[in-house]
């Protein structure tokens, strides 16, 4: 089988990018990556010799190329079943596939006010309605997801899914931004914090020199 090649943004910023490298990470899958500055005068054409659509993350494999986030997350669950990245049971994965494209498609209230940025220093900032809203949403997935399939493990199936893979910039970002949550969220939060995978992406966060100023928020 050909190795999977991931190309990603820069890691302390790129939320999109981190979603595939830590589900791939933690499933043990091998995989060789590239990553292309953002907000360069190069970003777009780097990007447009791995994909037309002009963004990252872009998954090759072989002649195969998938881009978007979770098409690359489902073609990976597909080439590895033994891995397991969504549920066994048929109404976890309903679930959990359910949760992964509301993530997709939401919250853009708390991702625009609250971009990812690993080296920010842990600062709160002012929270409008919008995303005070988006945040109960979102506690309120976890906990649902929790209560009726995590019983397993510390994470919202049990077990590290694709869900969890989905929602890692959001855990950053609550915790980043310094946005009160409950007891059961922040345990959450540090469940996937604590994990290999996503310290090893946080250390290579930390050692980037680059600034994206966009998402650079006081």
């Amino acid at each position: 089988m050909s190795k999977l090649h991931l190309v990603i943004g820069n890691k302390n910023y790129s939320s999109w990018s981190l979603r595939p490298w830590i589900a791939l990470t933690m499933a043990k899958i091998p995989f060789n990556e590239t990553i292309i500055l953002l907000d360069r005068p190069d970003t777009a054409r780097k990007i447009a010799a791995h994909s037309r659509a002009g963004r990252i993350p872009v998954l090759h494999h072989g002649k195969v190329t998938v881009w978007e986030s979770l098409a690359i997350l489902e073609y990976v669950a597909d080439l590895y079943p033994d891995r397991h990245l969504w549920p066994k049971n048929a109404a976890a994965r309903a679930m959990a596939r359910a949760v992964a494209n509301e993530m997709h498609a939401g919250f853009s209230a708390l991702r625009n006010a609250c971009p990812m940025n690993l080296r920010r220093p842990r600062k709160a900032v002012p929270i409008n309605a919008a995303i005070r809203k988006d945040v109960a949403r979102i506690e309120d997935l976890w906990r649902d997801c929790r209560k009726k399939f995590g019983k397993g493990g510390k994470f919202l199936f049990g077990r590290f899914s694709n869900a969890d893979a989905m929602f890692a910039p959001v855990v950053t970002r609550l915790d980043t931004y310094a946005i009160k949550v409950g007891r059961d969220t922040r345990d959450y939060m540090d469940a996937v914090m604590a994990t290999p995978a996503f310290r090893q992406w946080r250390e290579a966060a930390l050692k980037e020199k680059w600034i994206v100023p966009s998402d650079e928020v006081d």
